[in-house]
């Protein structure tokens, strides 16, 4: 096996390597994904997270077997906005509108009404079936209401109404009754039962609103009966004396009754058409007089003869033009045909000039006839005017009589649509579906309920993941480190089960002997001059692995050829010749408490490395490390050797470990995972560093990379190679 050598500190290159290593700034921990944080916590948490869901899942079982099966029964019925129109008649009850959302909001309502469950009840004979509330957990309720039944009706709607849903179904008129019961065969007949009931419930609305609109009309209608026939009587006996005789005029009002004119009225109106007929005829046969005589007028344009000759030259000319375009006019045919065009022309002018002599005489007879139709007019208008005045208290009477006959009217035909809607009983509500007999019960489902119960198990368990992860102040994990401490990651050493960690660190072929030679490393990057001359090596408490950490790291340093010497600065509890099978008769104590020399103090182990112990122990260690023997001890064991590595005590409460950390020259601070609480090691390091420490980092002992959330990682890294050669190591 060949050893690791690292470069002396006298090679340019590793200097440099260490100054630039030391100038680069150090992250606490690397960007993350919050997913992959997320993840990485129940990871590491995932033995509560499996025992969360565990536990759901049994309660999910536990809920599902102890559950009472409940069946579901489903009726679909469809609401209307109107009835269908059997006849062209109105109902008593007011249309919704297209857009009226609160008809169909009044539907769901009634459908949930109290009066509609009893009335199911009542259908079912719910009321007198003990089994009915044994099944849900009331018969203690039906014993002690048993002489009372609408108490035990009321109970049974208030146990309907708990199981009922109304479900209604988006965009559409359609509505679901779903009734839950532990009995399938009564899930349906109640269902079906609240469908055939709402519908009962609405017709009966509809015929209570209708009987009480007749009893309401007919008391109006012999009202108005009686009113009519007075102003009919009184009409009459005016119309007789004042000699006012009307005739029907043939046309209708809008009631459909015979309007009346008077006989002077209708003489009057008819001569007055006739004059502006006359006085039209005279003025359109001046104007045709007026034309003159040789251009065309209406008569010679309406003239069939004339339009028959005049169509005829059309003709005549157009094939006289034709000719022209083949022939010369001197050509017979055009000759001929030219012939013919002049001998039309003659035919129309004599034709024009017969009508034109006619317009003289039609224009006299109109002139004559408008004279007699005016003088007519002039003697009716004062028999007109004379009947107008006595016919303004007949108009009165008569508009009195035309009122209360609309009135009784409208209400009769009223009265009449009441009658044919309520007895035709035509419904807006329809059944769609009629609910079958449920062959699965709806609730439980095991399958649903188990995921569900996985669900919310995993939720519950990452949420206390979550919890515990805020008030778990343990360091668990190297990326922990950083961010909880504020101070670099020198390294994570990994827990030794069962196996002496002296032994592992000689093992050059062990994960601990690995990870400790990359915490060698980075400490040959973390000064300028590379590995610190003289390292104190601390922790919170005791037994986090400093004085392993402490022998590991002088073991290496030794290995590559360094004059290192290993000092248990521990004078309290020492524990180096311990583990190395030394003598602890003399040591540091000795040259604190007045020793000359550090040459007699210095022993040797199997392996030639050269330790310092404690020595024997004195009775105030604060007291001999506070004075300037410690300074002068390690200026003195720099003389003979090029490191000195220190087993410091653990801070704790103590001042020891600070005065140690002062003198040395770095100090690296012992993190047990999982053991120390982060807030206590904080305190620590703080007390480090008011006593002006160089903490260089921290390393991690007694890591288990499987509980970890970069676990994989660190697993790989220990377990490199473990089963190949590893000569190249």
């Amino acid at each position: 096996m060949n050893d690791i050598h690292f470069p002396l500190q006298s090679d340019p290159a590793f200097i440099a390597a260490g100054q630039q290593s030391a100038a680069a700034p150090r992250k606490s921990r690397d960007a993350m994904p919050l997913i992959t944080h997320y993840w990485r916590i129940a990871l590491r948490r995932r033995w509560l997270i499996i025992a969360s869901v565990a536990v759901a899942l049994l309660s999910g079982f536990m809920l599902t077997i102890l559950t009472t099966p409940k069946y579901t029964a489903k009726t679909r019925i469809e609401i209307s906005r109107e009835g269908k129109r059997i006849v062209n008649v109105q109902d008593v009850t007011p249309e919704a509108s297209a857009v009226d959302s609160e008809f169909y909001q009044t539907q769901y309502g009634l459908l949930r009404s109290r009066t509609l469950a009893e009335r199911v009840v009542t259908e079912l004979g719910l009321q007198d079936d003990r089994a009915f509330f044994a099944s849900f957990g009331r018969e203690e309720d039906f014993d002690r209401n048993r002489r009372f039944r609408p108490a035990r009706i009321r109970l049974a709607s208030d146990i309907l109404l708990k199981q009922v849903t109304i479900i209604p179904l988006r965009l559409s008129r359609l509505v679901d009754i779903e009734w839950t019961g532990p009995d399938p065969a009564l899930a349906a007949r109640v269902s079906n039962a609240w469908a055939t009931g709402f519908i009962e419930y609405n017709l009966e609305r509809r015929f209570d609103a209708t009987s009480y609109a007749r009893r309401f009309l007919e008391s109006r209608l012999e009202q108005l009966r009686k009113r009519l026939e007075d102003s009919e009587r009184q009409l009459v006996r005016y119309a007789s004396d004042q000699a006012i005789i009307n005739v029907p005029t043939g046309a209708t009002d809008e009631n459909g009754e015979l309007q009346e004119r008077s006989l002077t009225a209708e003489s009057l109106a008819a001569l007055n058409t006739e004059l502006a007929k006359a006085m039209a005829d005279r003025i359109a046969a001046e104007s045709r007089l007026r034309t003159g005589q040789g251009r065309a007028t209406v008569e010679t344009v309406q003239n069939q003869a004339i339009g028959n000759l005049r169509q005829r030259r059309a003709e005549a000319v157009s094939e006289y033009a034709e000719l022209l375009e083949k022939f010369d006019p001197q050509y017979p045919e055009a000759v001929a045909m030219a012939a013919r065009i002049r001998q039309l022309d003659r035919s129309i002018a004599a034709e024009e000039s017969r009508a034109s002599s006619l317009l003289s005489s039609g224009y006299n007879n109109a002139l004559l006839r408008e004279r007699e139709v005016r003088a007519k007019l002039e003697a009716l208008k004062d028999d007109f005017l004379d009947q107008r005045r006595r016919s303004i208290q007949y108009n009165i009477y008569k508009r009195e009589v035309d009122t209360n006959r609309v009135l009784y009217n409208g209400l009769l035909q009223r009265y009449k649509e009441i009658g044919v809607a309520g007895g035709i009983g035509e419904n807006n509500i329809s059944i769609v579906d009629n609910a079958r007999v449920p062959e699965r019960p709806s609730s439980p489902r095991p399958i649903l309920n188990m995921i569900l119960a996985l669900l919310s198990g995993a939720i519950v368990g990452f949420g206390l993941a979550l919890i515990r992860e805020q008030i778990d102040e343990s360091i668990g994990d190297p990326a922990d480190l950083e961010e909880k401490l504020a101070v670099p990651l020198l390294g994570a050493v990994p827990q030794v089960a069962g196996r002496d960690p002296v032994e592992e660190v000689r093992d050059p072929k062990s994960p601990l002997m690995e990870a400790y030679i990359s915490v060698q490393t980075s400490l040959m990057f973390a000064t300028p001059e590379g590995f610190p001359r003289s390292l104190a090596v601390t922790s919170t408490r005791p037994a986090e692995g400093k004085s392993t950490t402490s022998y590991a790291l002088a073991y290496l340093l030794a290995r590559n050829g360094y004059r290192v010497v290993l000092v248990d600065g521990d004078l309290r509890s020492p524990s180096v010749h311990g583990f190395l099978g030394l003598a602890n008769t003399v040591g540091l104590s000795t040259y604190l408490a007045g020793g000359d020399s550090v040459e007699p103090l210095v022993q040797r182990t199997s392996n030639d490395l050269a330790v310092i112990t404690a020595g024997p122990q004195p009775p105030n260690a604060a007291e001999l490390l506070r004075g300037d023997r410690l300074e002068a001890f390690i200026s003195d064991l720099l003389k003979s050797f090029d490191r000195v590595v220190i087993d410091a005590p653990p801070v704790m409460a103590l001042a020891d470990a600070p005065l140690i950390a002062s003198r040395a020259e770095a100090t690296i601070y012992v993190v047990e995972a999982s053991g120390v609480k982060a807030r206590m090691a904080r305190m620590a390091i703080e007390r480090l560093r008011q006593s002006r420490a160089r903490i260089l980092g921290a390393v991690l002992t007694k890591f288990e990379a499987r509980n970890a959330q970069y676990g994989y990682d660190y697993e790989y890294g220990y377990g490199y190679g473990s089963g190949g050669d590893r000569s190249e190591a």
